[in-house]
């Protein structure tokens, strides 16, 4: 049985979406308190936090950043603050998905089943016989399903479940172009706005960025959606007299000093009468 946490300072608002998850069969826990919420989740994480802005003692944001330090516990934000800018804010801290107030409890409901197919999904990551989930690697990144473990050039590098979604579906297949639809249908989102997946894009790469500043390997394909190319990342510069040239025969290392461009060039005889 999965258990919800809901966060916030309406008491009403909470007894009700309280009421109806339950009935849903899952478990649930309220508090109108930010401080007490994170003192419980110490003991226990839930399956799913539902955080309102306003809760009293510790907001919803920060009590997202205070989670995000330590979990990569799915997150919807809810606030009564219009404009965009509050929303990518909320995303670009690590929220999974956010509301703005006053929204049908309906829509919360579907919001929350959405995350849950979410950690589903990824949950199946793994075989069901314990077997090992073959790791994918596309050039400096490694992607271990099983252990939900990124690695980008050998650093480690902490996602949520679903920024690995995401980037899983984007890095699958290299130089296809995902769209933005096609990546809420990988992480088993059909209510949100395509736009959201944007939002998630960016945590991504400010991730990636703090183990490698030339972290590019996500494009943006404008009116269409991203495209994952590992090479994208400036390579080191070569020595002197060298040239890179791009191998055929070795994918993961797709540029070698060409054959002969480190030789030392051999001085020009003068013809002889």
């Amino acid at each position: 049985m999965s258990k919800i946490a809901l966060v916030g300072n309406n008491r009403t608002f909470l007894a009700s979406v309280s009421k109806a998850l339950k009935a849903e069969g899952l478990e649930v826990e309220s508090y109108s308190d930010g401080e007490v919420a994170l003192d419980a989740f110490s003991m226990r994480l839930p399956d799913l936090a539902v955080l309102d802005c306003k809760s009293p003692q510790m907001n919803g944001m920060e009590l997202l950043e205070r989670l995000r330090e330590e979990s990569s516990l799915p997150v919807i934000l809810m606030s009564s603050k219009e404009g965009e800018i509050d929303e990518l804010w909320a995303l670009r801290m690590g929220a999974d998905d956010y509301l703005r107030k006053p929204c049908s409890q309906l829509v919360l409901l579907e919001r929350i089943r959405a995350l849950l197919r979410r950690q589903k999904i990824w949950a199946a990551a793994s075989h069901e016989d314990g077997s090992e989930v073959p790791v994918m690697v596309r050039g400096p990144l490694t992607m271990d399903a099983s252990r939900h473990e990124v690695t980008w050039r050998g650093e480690q590098v902490s996602l949520s479940p679903t920024e690995f979604l995401l980037l899983q579906a984007i890095a699958h297949r290299p130089g296809i172009v995902v769209s933005r639809n096609q990546l809420l249908d990988e992480i088993g989102d059909t209510t949100s706005c395509d736009r959201i997946i944007d939002g998630h894009i960016k945590r991504i790469r400010k991730k990636m960025r703090e183990v490698d500043d030339g972290f590019l390997a996500i494009k943006t394909v404008y009116g269409s959606g991203y495209r994952y190319s590992a090479y994208e990342t400036p390579l080191p510069e070569p020595a002197t007299g060298q040239k890179l040239v791009r191998s055929l025969n070795t994918p993961n290392e797709p540029f070698a000093v060409a054959r002969g461009a480190e030789q030392t060039p051999r001085p020009i005889r003068p013809r002889e009468p």
